[in-house]
């Protein structure tokens, strides 16, 4: 997904950093358990009456969560920061006609830990370039905010641990914002698996493909600074592995009750954006550089075991032309699901279900939360109503004092599949340790509970 401008500017050796820790294997933070100083799974921060929240990062995803936002009762926008002057003014244009009038920054890559630092925000809510995810999470956490950051949370298992440590030292949340995890077919199929429906979990599938190639060379509408291009340029692997990942790993329990044990990952060669590159160098002399880089394959495929034996495949493309899909697929002892990039449908021994059945199926499996803000969800938007739904249920726990649906160990372990993959790549596809980030806690946690006990009285003003 496109982010935004804060860009690329300083962090240049934080990349560096970044890229060599990628392919460390000895020595590094995921061999080393440790423990835990606090475990945040489950966990309720004190209750907020009211949510005041600064944002970082205008650029594509930033000004729909601050409209959004500004929609939800008990939440009061203080702060907006882009490095464009003129990205923080069109966010703030969007505020017009509401009661929020927050204060604005720019002009400088640091611009943000100035309002960071002040003492009337309680939420920072990222949506900047990757390489700015974690430190901005941590410097939040460590001033005493919660986060909620852009997908993917951390670039390296380094960084992983880091949000992991630093979140549990801070008893901050620190939630990845991962929007798919709350589309309205990913969370009937959720809700399906927690009253059995399926059976015992055997496999489940997700994937990324989205032909992004036409953005990722377009230096005016693309990605700020062209980091995303730099970021198929330099790494091989599954770059973007949450989308699909995440509503899977909440059907099957992963890091309440299960774990990911470990993974192989493999790559196709690069057919298109290496060409691309060079042709755009023929007529301008920017793209000279990457015109000799090897940049990642098309598509990468990743398999994953978890400790209780289920699998689970990752697909990541955005180069190929081909229809978006995020797959998801569900494959138990008693039912099948399946929604991309057809329709929504449930397989029962071996038969898919009518239309009328479907149409059971969702009267009784949607869930609470949809039924609560699905149809006004839609009308407002973002993605189809799934970028609201998690706004707001992100507000309403933070309002209730109840913990979050995704925790810190889900932004950490979620994102380093793309830091593995890049491991087992570059190693012919052998397996690779995932980390345990929860550090034996997996065992005993619950599973994400998606009901609206104790919660669901935030209100929204959209008529």
């Amino acid at each position: 997904m496109k982010l935004t401008s804060i860009g690329a500017v300083g962090l240049m050796g934080g990349s560096i950093l970044a890229r060599e820790a990628n392919l460390t294997f000895p020595g590094s933070k995921s061999s080393v358990p440790g423990i835990s100083s606090f475990n945040m799974s489950g966990y309720s921060a004190p209750k907020l009456d009211e949510v005041r929240i600064g944002f970082i990062g205008l650029g594509m995803r930033g000004p729909g969560a601050v409209k959004r936002m500004s929609l939800i009762e008990g939440v009061s926008i203080k702060g907006l920061c882009d490095l464009r002057e003129e990205s923080v003014l069109k966010s703030k244009a969007l505020l017009e006609g509401t009661k929020h009038n927050p204060d604005l920054y720019s002009g400088s890559a640091y611009a943000w830990k100035e309002m960071v630092d002040r003492d009337d925000i309680d939420l920072i809510y990222i949506a900047t370039p990757w390489d700015w995810h974690t430190p901005m999470a941590v410097y939040a956490m460590e001033a005493g905010k919660h986060v909620a950051v852009e997908v993917p949370a951390s670039k390296t298992i380094d960084e992983a641990w880091e949000l992991v440590e630093t979140s549990e030292r801070t008893k901050k949340h620190c939630m990845m914002l991962e929007n798919c995890c709350y589309d309205f077919f990913e969370l009937l199929t959720l809700n399906m698996a927690r009253q059995n429906y399926f059976g015992d979990i055997i496999h489940g599938e997700g994937a990324y493909i989205h032909n992004l190639l036409d953005l990722n060379f377009d230096k005016e509408e693309g990605y700020q600074g062209m980091w995303r291009l730099e970021e198929n340029a330099t790494r091989n692997g599954n770059l973007y592995p949450t989308h699909g990942l995440g509503p899977i790993c909440q059907i099957m329990n992963i890091n309440r009750g299960d774990r990911m044990d470990y993974l192989n990952s493999l790559s196709s060669a690069d057919f298109d954006m290496q060409k691309r590159a060079k042709q755009r160098a023929g007529t301008d002399p920017f793209f000279s550089d990457y015109a000799n880089k090897n940049f990642r394959g098309n598509m990468n495929t990743t398999l994953i075991k978890t400790k209780m034996g289920r699998s689970i495949m990752v697909q990541h493309d955005v180069s190929s032309p081909r229809p978006y899909s995020r797959i998801h697929m569900v494959s138990g002892t008693k039912a099948f699901a399946q929604k991309w990039p057809t329709p929504g449908k449930v397989a029962v021994n071996d038969i898919w279900l009518t239309e009328k059945e479907m149409a059971g199926i969702e009267e009784k499996y949607t869930p609470e939360l949809v039924k609560k803000v699905g149809n006004l969800a839609k009308k407002i938007g973002g993605h189809g109503g799934m970028d609201f739904i998690m706004d707001w249920r992100l507000i309403d726990c933070l309002r209730n004092g109840l913990p979050l649906d995704q925790d810190v160990y889900d932004a950490a372990l979620w994102s380093s599949v793309g830091t593995l993959s890049e491991q087992s790549v570059a190693n012919r596809s052998n397996s690779v340790d995932v980390p345990d980030f929860t550090r034996g806690n997996w065992k005993s946690n619950k599973p994400v509970d998606i009901g609206l006990q104790g919660a669901g009285n935030t209100s929204v003003n959209y008529k």
